[in-house]
C-alpha cells in the first residue's frame, strides 16, 4: 500500500512523496533527487543521507543504531532529531512522516 512522505528539501521546497513499503528512505529521496548523495549506497558507511526528522516524528522511529550514531556524532550540522535516511526503512507506520533534508558538510 502507498503511503505520503512530506520532504523539505535543502532549497526549503516542500515536497510530498508517494511511496512504497519496503524500500529504505534513502531510496526514495534518491530516486525523487532531493539533494541525497549516499555515497556509500546505503551500508551506513558515509553520512551523505543525512536528515532531520520532524520532532513529532522522531519518537516513532526505531532507535538509532551504534554505526548511525558514530557518524551523526562526526557531523556539525547534526541535531537531535539528526538520522540517516539509509537506516529507516519505510513502513505503512510512516505515513505522513516528515522530515527535512540536511545541508551537506563543508
Amino acid at each position: 500500500m502507498p503511503i505520503q512522505i512530506q520532504v523539505t528539501d535543502r532549497a526549503g521546497i516542500k515536497h510530498v512523496i508517494t511511496t512504497e513499503t519496503g524500500i529504505s528512505l534513502m531510496e526514495v529521496l534518491r530516486e525523487h533527487d532531493l539533494d541525497v548523495e549516499a555515497i556509500c549506497g546505503g551500508s551506513c558507511a558515509c553520512a551523505t543521507c543525512h536528515v532531520y526528522v520532524d520532532p513529532s516524528w522522531y519518537p516513532r522511529l526505531p532507535p538509532r543504531e551504534e554505526m548511525e550514531q558514530e557518524l551523526l556524532s562526526e557531523q556539525d550540522n547534526r541535531r537531535e532529531t539528526s538520522r540517516l535516511s539509509c537506516q529507516i526503512m519505510v513502513s505503512d507506520d510512516l505515513d505522513g512522516l516528515q522530515l527535512t533534508v540536511a545541508p551537506p558538510e563543508l
